[in-house]
């Protein structure tokens, strides 16, 4: 499994994020959000967290146009998979990959604090360890994660079992209190909760890195 991940001026995640691929025997190649092609081989794109761009505009705006966004567009568009957290989901809904928007949390306040979330499908490759129904407990650290939909997207969603995560105890006001969401082709994630700080037992738990370990196991089967 080769997994690329992406920096952005602004990113503060993503030496977490590959640290959480490395841990289940991924090939990490880091990427420069300047890159025009990602590299050779590659099996899935991580778009981590941060504040891209110092979130000027809307959060993800400037990050989606951004020559490597055009490259994982194209990558996602020719079936490959991708994973955007927290300020990667902000940039994936940005590009299209996934629709809907992240607005301002309904408080006004930024959040950071570990919170229980439900699996919603177990469907998916990023899923696939848990199943339906099952609580995890992730962190979430954002602003802007207010997840925004219309209610055609929203019944898509639902119709379609494309509802990653939802909030046990929705911290920003997200429509049905959604916390992640996935492509139509099931291989593209934005999620705003942060697995990839709950991959380890020194992070205080390991639920995290079950979404990991199950796309270890899809890519190993592919």
């Amino acid at each position: 499994m080769k997994a690329a991940v992406i920096t952005f001026p602004g990113s503060n995640c993503d030496r977490d994020l590959a640290v959480a691929f490395e841990r289940i025997g991924a090939e990490v190649v880091r990427v420069w959000h300047k890159d025009a092609e990602l590299p050779k081989g590659i099996d899935i794109v991580g778009i981590p967290g941060g504040f891209s761009f110092g979130d000027y505009l809307r959060c993800g705006a400037i990050a989606a146009q951004s020559p490597v966004a055009a490259a994982v567009k194209d990558f996602a568009g020719k079936g490959g998979y991708v994973i955007g957290i927290c300020n990667g989901f902000q940039i994936l809904t940005e590009t299209g990959l996934l629709p809907g928007a992240l607005l301002r949390n309904a408080g006004l306040k930024y959040v950071c604090k570990a919170l229980d979330l439900r699996v919603e499908t177990a469907d998916s490759a990023f899923t696939s360890g848990w199943h339906k129904g099952s609580l995890v407990r992730i962190p979430i650290a954002h602003h802007d994660g207010n997840y925004t939909i219309d209610d055609e997207g929203l019944k898509r969603l639902k119709d379609e079992d494309r509802i990653a995560f939802t909030y046990a105890d929705n911290p920003n006001g997200a429509t049905a209190d959604i916390a992640g969401v996935l492509s139509a082709n099931r291989r593209v994630l934005g999620m705003m909760p942060h697995p990839e700080r709950m991959a380890e037992p020194e992070h205080g738990g390991t639920d995290g890195s079950v979404l990991f370990r199950s796309l270890a196991a899809t890519m190993a089967l592919a």
